[in-house]
């Protein structure tokens, strides 16, 4: 299976560079796996999918203001650090531009010197380790110093960063926001609730593994980076009862779906834990867990497009990716939704 099949022809002017001023005014496109129907809606209408008992997924993580930007103590040469993964004790996993400048022991400042980092360690695949070294509460420095890690493709400066967080993150850990989730609304989860579909929170803190392109020609040769999880107990209980009962878990985001098969690949029912995942969807993956999937529109040849081709079939996704493209859908993490449902 080579990279390369999970390519397709996207003009630059469909990336959105901003977020919807309402944010479930997107445009839904709805896939039918089953069939490859096509139907062209608005996301609002996601709730007419969903039926009084099933199950809603949410990942309820939280971005951090995880971009930086220092200088060398030594040189005063300018490094970007993306803060990744929370390794504990103060150490984070980043990625440093351009790391050539960076040795084992470098000290770089940030803002006023109230923040620096520490290199600990250059690893070959172009991940950082840092301690970093500060006196205070390190989030509220970060809200002072940093801002949002807005994907390299946007390049309209955010006005308001909670447009790039969803509207029931809770748990900072994230370098990105789970994106499918962007299109809720408060209102429109309250209708949701009132008709009986229960909102179940997992947390995945999103990382490298989830964005990294695929270098490599065979699909079967990626290597995912883990990203930390927490799956309660009560999700689990619930989402048993829903499986037992016949009822559709629907997953909100690749990201929730990563959580939920990991657990389902290790458990033979759900099981609550805090762990880590590097799991790898790509056609030829057999699904426990998800029935039906919401998301948004993927980069070509990434690790999630190789998942939604996975559930819904490489064909149906490149026709429907295709009549997107057609229709003139906005794209990738400001962009439309699609539904992919039996």
């Amino acid at each position: 299976m080579k990279t390369a099949d999970f390519d397709y022809y996207l003009p630059e002017e469909l990336i959105a560079q901003t977020p919807l001023k309402e944010r479930d005014e997107a445009r839904l496109l709805v896939l039918h796996k089953k069939t490859g129907e096509i139907e062209h809606k608005v996301f609002k209408d996601i709730i007419d999918y969903l039926n009084p008992g099933d199950a809603l997924v949410i990942n309820d993580t939280k971005v951090i203001p995880a971009r930086i930007i220092g200088t060398k103590e030594d040189t005063g040469a300018v490094i970007e650090l993306l803060l990744l993964k929370d390794k504990g004790e103060d150490t984070w996993e980043c990625l440093s531009k351009p790391q050539k400048r960076l040795k084992e022991g470098t000290i770089i400042t940030f803002g006023d010197g109230s923040l620096k980092a520490k290199v600990i360690k250059l690893d070959n695949d172009g991940i950082t380790i840092v301690k970093m070294l500060y006196n205070g509460i390190l989030l509220e420095i970060l809200e002072r110093l940093g801002t949002m890690p807005l994907p390299p493709y946007i390049h309209e400066k955010l006005e308001d960063g909670n447009m790039y967080q969803t509207v029931y993150a809770k748990d900072y850990g994230s370098a990105a926001a789970p994106t499918a989730g962007l299109h809720f609304t408060d209102e429109l989860l309250d209708k949701i609730r009132e008709k009986g579909i229960i909102i179940v929170p997992v947390t995945l803190h999103v990382g490298l593994g989830t964005f990294r392109p695929v270098m490599v020609e065979d699909v079967t040769n990626h290597k995912m980076h883990t990203e930390s999880y927490i799956f309660p107990s009560e999700s689990a209980d619930i989402l048993n009862k829903v499986k037992e009962s016949g009822k559709k878990i629907f997953v909100v985001g690749t990201t929730s779906t990563r959580v939920l098969e990991t657990n389902l690949s290790r458990y033979p029912r759900f099981t609550p834990e805090v762990s880590e995942t590097d799991i790898f969807i790509y056609p030829g993956f057999k699904f426990k867990a998800v029935d039906n999937l919401i998301t948004n529109f993927h980069l070509p040849k990434s690790t999630l497009v190789m998942l939604v081709s996975a559930l819904a079939g490489k064909d149906n996704i490149m026709k429907a990716y295709k009549e997107a493209v057609d229709e003139k859908y906005r794209f990738f993490s400001f962009g439309d939704a699609m539904l992919i449902i039996d």
